[in-house]
């Protein structure tokens, strides 16, 4: 049996066996020393002439090796303690060295310290990218955190119950991953981007409390918090709730306790506060907005409202207030100019207030009411900048909302060990389409309207329709979404004239929804839940700056697996039986 490296302390003067990769090896002449690696630590093994054998095959390992020793545990001399592992203190004396498996010369580095390899290297040789301690410490930690979050939904009493992979098409909002059938020529099932039929249906067969660790699967592209392809999330839902509330206040202390006690890190307030999407919009810009910082946007838009400058004789004038702005330069100004500009922007007014003074290129276009104004409302001090945003409301508040996010990350305002929560909540129900110029579903037809079918039908206009407010709910943590759920809507009436309004018919609902509006006609009881992405949630929690890092095995940034060389071609017998054929591109 082998003895772990964190337990060798116990051994003082006694033989013992280890096994594991060679770390580091260094010949002092008549001594060899190897830094033997396990998934616990690094033990130091001695190697002396004495033993022959050993000492002959220790001259010939190189880093990655895999070995297995045996000899007496001993604590070092004084002047040759290490203290920056934990077994610094003893080695082993080697009596027996024996070659496990070889290791070929490494193409990425394998230890925390020194250069980092590149991620495309990192990712194809994944499996030997894990082999660094900070990805093993990360793989322990992702388990602890499985179990922390099973063992929360056992105290609340919810059910485990896994759903089908093997699902139909479902309008989520991203695009499904097909499978053909080979048994059904011309038919697919697809993977499910959420289990959210099957848990449904789960509330109409009976089930209080049902929760899942769920593998989903959307085809998006990927991005730094978003992983492609496939990736899990806690998904929960519960029977007889008719207010979202409900499922906020019992899922709340779990992400809390995540925060405090699983990382130990500090919550920026004990309550979490409820912010509706307009207030989150006009506020922060964004549906997501990160709390550890303030600069909020400012209504300028009555202060504007009889102006001469002709930039503002905008639908909306907003800014910003940034604390010690004046500091930047012109080169970072108008970088921040560009990233306004990829918004949708035309430009980036501003004013710098330095030495006691306003100073900007747009002073002469300005009255001296309209300055004193923006002072005033923005709460500007000395050594700091106002930057503006006029257009319509939607484009002023997008446009400033990433800009606020730009300055908190440039002066560094968002503190890592710090964690700000909130929830969003009164989502549209309806939204705008520009591209095809109609009226879309804002998340999606799951989600009850708050007022239900009284609601629906008071609704006359595009203009009423999109006032309809679905009680739906996001919670956020330090400016990343986290999780989304709903009230459901579990009246087949109300199923129906949601689509109705869209201009599908009864008959459509039911093509592509037919088993739940079935199963709603039998006696189906109120139910709400949600999904907390808990990939996002640990990369956020462990101060990942990419999500794939926090993945034993992801994909890169164009959705490729490096290493297991997928996607690929498939051969013509295996198209043969699932009734394909590729079509070339010309």
């Amino acid at each position: 049996m082998y003895i772990k490296s964190n337990e060798l302390k116990n051994y003082l003067g006694k033989n013992v066996k280890v096994a594991g990769w060679v770390n580091s090896r260094r010949d002092h002449g008549g001594l060899i020393f190897i830094d033997l690696r396990d998934f616990n630590g690094i033990i130091q093994l001695v190697v002396t002439p004495d033993t022959e054998e050993s000492f002959k095959l220790a001259e010939t390992v190189r880093d990655e090796f895999v070995i297995r020793a045996e000899g007496k545990m001993r604590e070092r001399a004084p002047e040759l303690k290490n203290p920056n592992i934990p077994t610094g203190d003893i080695e082993l004396v080697v009596e027996k060295l024996e070659l496990l498996n070889r290791s070929e010369p490494l193409p990425v580095n394998t230890h925390d310290d020194g250069p980092e390899s590149s991620e495309e290297l990192r990712l194809k040789y994944r499996f030997l990218d894990l082999r660094r301690p900070k990805m093993q410490k990360l793989l322990k930690e992702r388990s602890r955190y499985y179990q922390f979050l099973r063992n929360y939904m056992y105290e609340k009493d919810f059910t485990e119950i896994t759903t089908p992979i093997l699902a139909n098409s479902s309008p989520e909002g991203a695009r499904d991953f097909l499978i053909p059938s080979r048994l059904h020529p011309g038919k697919f099932y697809a993977l499910p981007q959420a289990p959210q039929q099957f848990k449904q249906l789960l509330m109409v067969g009976g089930v209080e409390k049902y929760f899942q660790i769920a593998p989903c699967f959307r085809d998006e592209d990927p991005r730094a918090d978003r992983l492609y392809g496939d990736f899990y999330q806690l998904d929960l839902e519960m029977s007889f709730v008719e207010d979202g509330e409900i499922v906020r206040e019992t899922m709340e202390p779990l992400v809390k306790k995540l925060v405090t006690e699983f990382v130990g890190k500090k919550l920026l307030t004990e309550k979490v506060k409820r912010i509706p999407y307009q207030e989150a919009m006009e506020k922060y810009g964004v549906d997501k907005p990160d709390l550890r910082y303030k600069m909020e946007l400012v209504e300028l838009t009555d202060v504007f409202e009889k102006t001469d400058f002709k930039v503002f004789k905008a639908p909306c004038v907003k800014a910003i207030c940034v604390k010690g702005g004046a500091s930047l330069t012109r080169s970072q100004i108008d970088a921040f100019t560009e990233s306004a500009k990829k918004e949708g922007a035309g430009g980036l007014a501003y004013i710098l207030y330095t030495n006691g003074e306003a100073k900007s290129p747009i002073l002469k276009f300005m009255k001296p009411e309209e300055i004193s104004a923006v002072k005033e409302r923005t709460g500007a001090k000395d050594g700091d900048a106002v930057f503006f945003g006029a257009d319509t409301r939607k484009k002023v508040n997008k446009v400033l909302g990433q800009l606020r996010i730009q300055f908190a990350e440039h002066f560094g305002l968002a503190k890592s060990d710090e964690v700000a929560l909130c929830w969003i909540v009164d989502f549209p129900f309806y939204e705008w389409d520009e591209k095809n110029q109609k009226l879309d579903f804002g998340h999606n037809p799951f989600s009850m309207p708050k007022g239900g079918m009284k609601a629906l039908l008071g609704a006359k206009t595009d203009e009423e329709k999109l006032e309809i407010v679905a009680d739906q709910y996001d919670m956020v943590m330090n400016g990343f979404e986290i999780c989304s759920g709903a009230v459901r809507n579990y009246n087949p009436e109300i199923m129906y004239k949601v689509f109705n309004i869209l201009g599908f018919n009864n008959e459509y609902v039911e093509a592509r929804f037919g088993g739940m509006l079935s199963a709603f006609k039998f006696g189906a009881a109120p139910h709400a839940g949600c999904a907390f992405g808990i990939d996002r949630i640990f990369m956020v929690l462990e101060d990942a700056k990419n999500i794939r890092d926090i993945i034993a095995f992801p994909k890169n940034g164009s959705g490729i697996d490096l290493m297991m060389n997928s996607p690929s071609a498939v051969d013509s017998n295996q198209l043969e039986e699932t009734h394909l054929a590729i079509v070339e591109e010309d």
